[in-house]
């Protein structure tokens, strides 16, 4: 009996450290896993895209006059140009939010206003500073009946004593907060508000009356009191801090070429010029706050959204693809015209607008209507080609562009080199891009010959890569609150 039991005993050992073993086995390869999988500059540069986590604001990233814009955003086009890639926004309007979908691989560069703090350092790497900055209180100006009354504006933070503040609990102002609370030796009551009522919200609730307190960096709370008149925003918070993009730990090689270039773009015309246009030009950041075509603030993108609407529901597609498409041809102005001959939204050619009995001086309804219907009739030429409906849009817009007998080269030329036919990406698109090489546009199967394939392959990329700019910027949002 006794043998039996400690032949149990050595079993059950066994038993815990094969499963000790296994365990610590499987963890090891979901690390490798995990590590494996991590984004770094060699990733980026294969898929071809740079993804960017930026959240919504007036100063770092929206759209206007149907261009997407901003001061992050333009930075991170030209560091996506230096390394020879796409920009791709991924869109995060919750600041908390954005270290996870950073964390999981789901973005490559934080750009959002970021200040450098220990804790935050303790998650992610920063690049070099692109902003030094203060944290400053914002308030409303005293109104005459407010002075009369014995109010008075506050002017050190030890005034801040048993008052509301309102600021988001991830951000490094609610931080800011409990330690002057601690230096005052004096309750502040830090009123935390959902993760994705931004600091420009904020702001805005301060100037309506909503809230009497809130903090910002003092660039933003500068450019933002240039159109809220009523604000006062003197009050410093803080020393000069820095703000810069944040990063994986992991992706050190990005890290280095990252700092290399904004080292040396932070000393050029450019930088400077970027930096005024959207922090130092107050006449033109009221113009584009209170024009009806900056997006975030109105959710239209043209004049002609309505009848945009209309006409892409006929054809199955998204409002904001087929905006994106007629931005790309015309820059939504109607009586652009080019030196072909092409005219209005959708820049019709004669001939196309006679084939569907109408001539070129179209309103801008009739415009778009033809338009979409010579869309439709070039969908209908790749449907027994291209079976799946989103993927053939790609070879459509293609056509529009360049002529169906350019893309049905393309086609063909794929199928003999290997590509998959029924793909745009990476596939037929490279084909085409091709069809400027005499080793290509010579073959037999390039019926149509020679074309600067450049020119349909950008526009395609184009025309998507600002339909994701489109959806960031006017999908739904979920309600803003304050919470107590």
């Amino acid at each position: 009996m006794r043998l039996l039991k400690s032949y149990q005993v050595l079993l059950l050992s066994v038993f815990f450290l094969f499963a000790a073993c296994s365990d610590k086995q499987e963890r090891e390869n979901e690390n490798k896993k995990a590590k494996s999988e991590v984004r770094d500059l060699k990733e980026i540069i294969k898929s071809g895209k740079l993804l960017a986590i930026i959240d919504n604001s007036s100063t770092s990233y929206f759209i206007y006059k149907g261009q997407p814009m901003g001061f992050e955003y333009e930075l991170l086009k030209r560091f996506a140009d230096h390394i020879s890639v796409d920009l791709e926004v991924v869109n995060v309007d919750d600041l908390g939010r954005m270290f996870e979908v950073l964390k999981n691989n789901k973005g490559d560069i934080i750009a959002a206003n970021l200040t450098i703090t220990k804790e935050r350092r303790k998650l992610v790497e920063f690049s070099e500073p692109i902003l030094s900055t203060k944290q400053v209180l914002v308030q409303r100006q005293l109104s005459n009946k407010e002075k009369e009354q014995g109010k008075k504006l506050i002017e050190s933070p030890t005034e801040l004593a048993n008052q509301e503040v309102y600021v988001q609990k991830a951000s490094s102002f609610y931080n800011r907060l409990e330690n002057l609370s601690e230096e005052i030796g004096e309750e502040i009551f830090i009123k935390e508000v959902a993760g994705n009522l931004t600091v420009e919200q904020l702001i805005e609730s301060v100037a309506d009356g909503e809230v009497d307190y809130t903090v910002a960096d003092e660039h933003i709370a500068k450019i933002n009191s240039s159109f809220y008149r009523n604000l006062n925003i003197k009050t410093e918070l803080s020393l000069e801090q820095q703000v810069a993009w944040a990063i994986r730990k992991e992706s050190a090689d990005l890290q280095i070429i990252m700092n290399d270039w904004l080292e040396n773009f932070k000393k050029t015309v450019d930088f400077r010029v970027i930096y005024l246009k959207y922090y130092g030009n107050t006449t033109l950041f009221r113009s584009r706050m209170s024009n009806r075509l900056f997006t975030s603030r109105s959710g239209k993108l043209s004049d002609y959204d309505e009848i945009i609407k209309r006409n892409a529901e006929k054809i199955g597609w998204d409002w904001r693809l087929l905006g994106s498409m007629i931005y790309q041809e015309s820059r939504f102005d109607h009586s652009s015209v080019s030196w072909t001959g092409a005219s209005g939204l959708m820049q019709l050619m004669p001939n196309t607008a006679a084939e569907f009995g109408v001539d070129s001086s179209l309103s801008p309804s009739e415009n778009i209507e033809i338009g979409v219907k010579y869309l439709e009739w070039i969908d209908g030429q790749f449907k027994g080609k291209v079976p799946d409906s989103l993927e053939r849009r790609k070879f459509v817009l293609a056509a529009y562009n360049v002529g169906l007998g350019h893309v049905f080269d393309a086609i063909r030329l794929a199928d003999k080199h290997g590509y998959d036919t029924r793909k745009w990406d990476e596939n037929v698109a490279e084909m085409l891009l091709r069809k400027s090489d005499p080793n290509y546009y010579q073959d037999s199967l390039a019926y149509y010959g020679y074309c600067r394939g450049r020119e349909p392959y950008h526009y395609v990329k184009e025309i998507y890569n600002r339909y994701n700019d489109y959806l960031n910027i006017t999908e739904d949002k979920d309600e803003l609150v304050m919470l107590e």
